[in-house]
Parts: C-alpha cells; structure tokens; sequence
C-alpha cells in the first residue's frame, strides 16, 4: 500500500469516528485529506469504494444510513462501540502463555506480528511476561526462502507454482497448488493444499522447494475445506526418510574437516590445479544437505548426485549475488 493511501485511509477512520451522524460522501471528500486530488466525481467514487473495501477487509465495522428520512444519500460513520477494543484480562497462566508464544517465533515473517500483539496486550495493561519460565527457550525457524511467499498466498487465497524436487528418483518437476496452510511437523515445514496437477491434495517439504514461489490468479479464489486437519494430513502423507543416497565429493587437500569426519576418502583427483579428496557420503536426507555442503565455498564441489550438485551450485549463487553490494 502507498503512502498516500495509508495516510487517506487513517484520516478517513479519523473522521468517522468523530462524528456521530452520518456523513454523505461528498462531504467527506470535502473534509477528508487525500480525496481532493480526484481528478473527477467518477475517480473518487472508485477510490471511495476501494477505500470501504480495504477498511472491512482490516474488520473495522463501517455503518451506513441516513440522519434523516428526508436525506438524499446515505452516509457512513463508525461506532466506537464495534472499533475500540474491550477489556482484555488474562489470567497469570494465560498471560505466561502468550509471552512463551511471542518468544516461540524465530522468523520475520512473523517476528514483527508476533511484537505487534505483545505491544497491543502491553498497551491495554496486560503484563505478559509474568510467569514465564527462564529456562524456556524454544524457537520455531522458518529459514527456508519459500515460507514468506507462501503463508502470504495462503492468507490471501492464492493459487502458486514451484517447482519441487524429488529425492527419489531424483528429478525435478513444476506444481501447481492451491494451497490450505503451511504446518511444521516434527521439525520440517509443509505445505499443504489441492494439486491442480493430480486434482487431489498433498504436502510437499518445503526444503524441496526450488527457487522462487509464483502466486498468481485473483484473491480469495483458494478456500480451505473446513473438514481437513493439516497436521494429521502430513503425518499421515508417508513422508518417510527415503532410502540412504551416497553423495559423491571432492574435497581439497587439508581443507573441510566437517565434512571429512563423516565421510570415506576413496580416491584423489586434481581440479582447477587443485589437489584434492574423493570422499563418499551416506545421507538419508541429502536435499537437506546442500546448505550445509554450501558452507564449505571452493572447498567443496559436489560430483553427484547431480540434483544435489544443482542445489549447491544454486546456493552458492545466490551467497554471491546477496554479497555483490557490498562496498571494498
């Protein structure tokens, strides 16, 4: 949202709060900043009914009449009784809940929401940190890029489009989901929603998830089927660990002890004028591994499985490109 907007759609909460009769709507777009700049009567109708819209989408209660039998036009005000927050009084558990709920959130997508609730039950005289345990300390982690795209398609009823890769056969594939509600299960995000592809709903992990999330279509086409439970879905999607896959490395000489530990020297080769290690590597959840691989730069080059190499390579990239700005 602009600027412009924003501040118009405060000055327009502004002023029907402060009136407690109805108020037609060219008077308010005499008396309410930003609607003077309407180049005609047809522009500021559409700005006023898209300006009506978004105040009902944020659950602000507009009401609409007439002061008078004899009025022309219907007019617009808000009760205070339906804006302004009751009382809020939690009990000592309640509150201690709430503060460890705040805490539980380790990510900026809902970091920011997670303060602003705080701030709001501070401001209404709730003190939610009493009774919580300092020995708590529990974070939820949402790193992967796909989280933010998303949650924010889910909670605007968003079709997306990404393309997912398969740890077994390995191979990577497009989808197109509608998706219900992105859930952590046993320490791994899903999301879960209708696969136009198969017309049926899945999950999918979303470390699987390769470059960026597309939504696309108009909002509130998705809809979420109130008889589905989304935890229950993934736990009972047979996302099992797949069968061992041996990764295929090269190491240089001396360098990436992390990786030597767990791994099996099995040959020696020379890259680039480079000595180096092949080593073999068992992982059960390789498509995990790439960041981690990642970590070690040009220490490190994955030989196969070739989707492996592909998502280091990938991450490696984008390490780069997030670097490029910075100055000398």
């Amino acid at each position: 949202m602009s600027v412009a907007r924003a501040e118009r759609l405060v000055n327009l909460v502004l002023c029907l709060l402060s009136t407690r009769q109805y108020l037609p709507a060219e008077r308010i777009r005499a008396i309410v900043a930003g609607y003077a700049d309407a180049p005609s009567d047809e522009a500021f109708f559409r700005m006023f009914e898209r300006d009506k819209t978004e105040l009902r989408d944020l659950g602000i209660p507009l009401e609409f009449g007439r002061n008078r039998a004899v009025d022309a036009d219907d007019g617009y005000r808000i009760a205070r009784r339906d804006y302004e927050l009751g009382d809020i009084d939690l009990r000592p558990d309640e509150a201690a809940a709430v503060a460890l709920a705040v805490r539980l959130w380790d990510s900026p997508e809902l970091t920011g929401a997670a303060a602003g609730a705080l701030l709001k039950l501070r401001a209404a005289g709730v003190d939610v940190d009493q009774g919580v345990p300092s020995v708590v300390e529990p974070k939820v982690r949402t790193t992967e890029p796909a989280f933010g795209p998303l949650l924010a398609a889910v909670q605007s009823g968003r079709a997306v489009r990404f393309d997912y890769r398969r740890p077994s056969p390995a191979e990577l594939r497009t989808r197109t989901l509608e998706p219900w509600g992105v859930v952590s299960w046993r320490g791994r995000w899903y999301v879960v929603g209708h696969d136009r592809d198969r017309d049926a709903p899945r999950c999918f992990r979303l470390t699987r998830i390769v470059g960026e999330v597309t939504a696309f279509g108009p909002n509130g086409v998705v809809e979420r089927p109130t008889d589905v439970d989304l935890l229950d879905f993934v736990s009972h999607s047979g996302d099992s660990p797949p069968d061992t896959t041996t990764v295929r490395l090269w190491v240089a000489k001396r360098r990436a002890a992390g990786l030597r530990r767990h791994a099996t020297v099995v040959g020696e080769q020379t890259i680039d004028d480079t000595e180096g290690d092949l080593l073999e590597l068992d992982l059960d959840h390789p498509d995990s591994a790439a960041g981690w691989i990642a970590g070690y730069g040009e220490d490190a080059l994955v030989i196969e499985p070739e989707i492996l190499r592909k998502t280091v390579h990938e991450r490696l990239l984008a390490a780069a490109a997030g670097g490029s700005g910075e100055g000398t």
